[in-house]
């Protein structure tokens, strides 16, 4: 199938005529071949999104029909759950109950950002003058570029989409090249349902062509990213020269803080989950484990024992616990990361093979724990997105604060104390975007989600979510001008 670029209400080939096949990266099979974009599309699609926005048929909308669209998109997305985590399990390799759940917090955003799309007029501002009426409104930015990763394929999409659409703006979507069929169902939802003819555009293509040319283009308002620092860099740089908005989610190196008076199962189950859920190919993962001196040889003796009893496993094995990293080039790049950590002290608890041989046709990679790691360690500096948990330790809890708030990064972390000051304390002081107090991973669409430091620039989700894909305008109205005096007439 090569025409599954979505362009001005219509689905295109490439103009060049480029494909990619799609393979999954469990066991090699083709999932599908689709349509590889180049610049002449994108600015094709730019010019679509900005005709469809100039016309005002999506903005001048009313709040109540943009937010009946996105549930309409919402029930359409949970009769076809199945077929989009069929989809989802393909291209990425995760386990297909894991991708239903993805689907599922997808309806969850679309249902959140179809109220938030009927719930905000604005507020009037008291000017202190019974003359003057003064109110903020809030209008669409206009033309937005959403560039989102490969790990939640649509998961991230619908984090951008849902409340660019809801603000009333226009926007062009390129998702990761490798991830791309969600997002080709989803613009066939659109096309179903009759959103206008350039409101929403899809160009599949790879970053250094597709993404640079969105970054760059004078006739896009807002770039919105999600993936590494560098590329988020390259964006940001170019997106400078014309100064549009950014919205921009660079990953982290999440610390998970465990006290000697945490639940220690609930404690264990959990840091598991943190490091090693979707492969650690997960931007809040708590790969950095920091845990309080007095129980971290037993603590870590049994997390080594229960890391190594994880099976992995396709989309579709039953027994399956965990599944591959994306592709072989990641696969390669985590080998790589965990051979550093061992040649600058680390040690290896568990972990770091490629699985037994029945896992050799797909890019697999075993649940690593690398233990006796310091500050400075590229293994504790460096995100690997990967299954790898780090272990330091500490004695003191404000230690545990230095240690957690020692990285360039500052997305996410968690505590874990049953001593409730402490976990206030903690909380307060951590430099992250998210802080979790005895659990890891949930996240409510109607809480912002972001980081601090090199995590990123603005947030999604919550009322901050909708805000990064709008304009406040102040509007000043005098109802009883007069003549201010100011200068006198002239003679």
């Amino acid at each position: 199938m090569s025409n599954t670029l979505y362009i001005d209400g219509r689905w295109e080939s490439a103009q060049l005529g480029e494909t990619k096949e799609i393979r999954c990266p469990a066991d090699g099979t083709v999932v599908g071949t689709v349509a590889t974009g180049g610049v002449q599309d994108v600015d094709v699609a730019i010019d679509a999104a900005k005709n469809a926005f100039s016309s005002r048929v999506w903005s001048d909308a009313s709040g109540e029909d943009r937010g009946e669209f996105l549930d309409r998109v919402a029930r359409t997305l949970e009769d076809r759950l199945d077929e989009f985590a069929k989809a989802e399990a393909l291209d990425t390799g995760k386990r297909f109950v894991e991708a239903q759940i993805d689907i599922k917090d997808v309806v969850a955003c679309f249902k959140y950002f179809a109220r938030s799309a009927r719930g905000d007029a604005g507020r009037v501002i008291d000017a202190g003058d019974p003359r003057v009426l003064s109110r903020v409104v809030y209008e669409p930015v206009g033309v937005c570029a959403l560039i989102t990763p490969w790990n939640f394929p649509l998961l991230q999409a619908a984090w951008k989409v849902a409340p660019c659409l809801a603000a009333g703006n226009s926007l062009i979507l390129k998702p990761a090249e490798i991830t791309p069929h969600t997002a080709i169902l989803l613009f066939d939802v659109f096309d179903q349902l009759g959103l206008p003819e350039g409101v929403a555009n899809l160009v599949l293509g790879a970053g250094s062509t597709v993404g640079a040319r969105m970054s760059e283009h004078p006739d896009v308002d807002l770039v919105s990213f999600t993936g590494g620092l560098p590329t988020g860099q390259r964006i940001a740089a170019a997106a400078a020269k014309t100064v549009k908005k950014l919205a921009l989610e660079l990953g982290g190196k999440n610390p998970n803080v465990i006290f000697a008076d945490a639940d220690r199962e609930a404690a264990l189950d959990n840091a598991l989950n943190a490091g090693f859920m979707d492969s650690g190919q997960v931007c809040s993962a708590g790969t950095r484990l920091i845990i309080e001196e007095s129980i971290a040889e037993e603590f870590v003796n049994e997390l080594v024992e229960r890391a190594q009893q994880i099976r992995m496993g396709g989309p579709f094995d039953p027994a399956a616990e965990t599944g591959p990293l994306v592709s072989a080039e990641h696969r390669d790049s985590v080998s790589e990361y965990v051979r550093r950590g061992l040649a600058e002290g680390a040690r290896l608890r568990c972990g770091g093979g490629w699985g037994r041989e029945e896992h050799s046709s797909g890019f697999f990679f075993e649940p690593t724990i690398l233990d006796q790691c310091q500050r400075g360690m590229s293994v504790v500096t460096d995100e690997s997105f990967g299954p790898v948990i780090t272990v330091e330790t500490f004695g003191t809890e404000q230690e545990a604060l230095d240690i957690a708030n020692d990285t360039d990064f500052g997305l996410a972390g968690a505590v874990w104390t049953s001593d409730q000051g402490k976990a206030h304390r903690m909380s307060r002081l951590l430099r992250h975007g998210t802080i979790w107090i005895n659990d890891y991973h949930p996240y409510l669409p109607q809480a912002e989600w972001g980081g601090f430091k090199r995590s990123g620039i603005g947030r999604e989700l919550g009322h901050s979510g909708l805000d990064e894909y709008r304009e406040a305008k102040h509007i000043y109205q005098n109802t009883e001008p007069t003549v201010t005096g100011w200068f006198s007439k002239s003679s």
